[in-house]
């Protein structure tokens, strides 16, 4: 088994003990992100549209940081601090993804530091 560790390639602040991304044999695992600022590791603070928005372009630099796409992403995994904004998160995430969307799980949870969403992914990187 070959595993590489993926760094998104914008952070700048350490947020935690965990790697953004673990590469396995074409599987990229990325971890839990945020509307974070890169370079200070705070919340940045908005809407959910505007945090959703913010958290699926962090999880798509890190996927591309692994060599793949948008549309290597196979399944998400989201974290609401609050289930009323489901609609307005799930409009947001719809409008990221064309075509085929990622299977997707969505629950409320108790989430740190005031943030609206937290998501993960997994992803199939297809090497040419």
């Amino acid at each position: 088994m070959s595993k590489t560790e993926i760094h998104h390639p914008d952070k700048i602040a350490d947020t935690g003990a965990y790697s953004a991304g673990i590469l396995v044999d074409g599987w990229l695992f990325v971890s839990g992100q945020g509307s974070l600022d890169l370079a200070t590791g705070e919340v940045i603070r908005g809407t959910i549209e505007e945090e959703t928005a913010n958290t699926l372009h962090h999880i798509l630099k890190i996927v591309e940081a692994a060599g793949g796409t948008k549309e290597d992403i196979v399944k998400c995994t989201a974290h609401l601090s609050d289930i009323n904004d489901f609609d307005r998160y799930n409009k947001t995430y719809a409008s990221f993804f064309e075509g085929i969307k990622p299977a997707r799980t969505t629950v409320q949870s108790v989430l740190g530091d005031g943030i609206k969403v937290e998501i993960d992914a997994i992803a199939r990187i297809r090497k040419v």
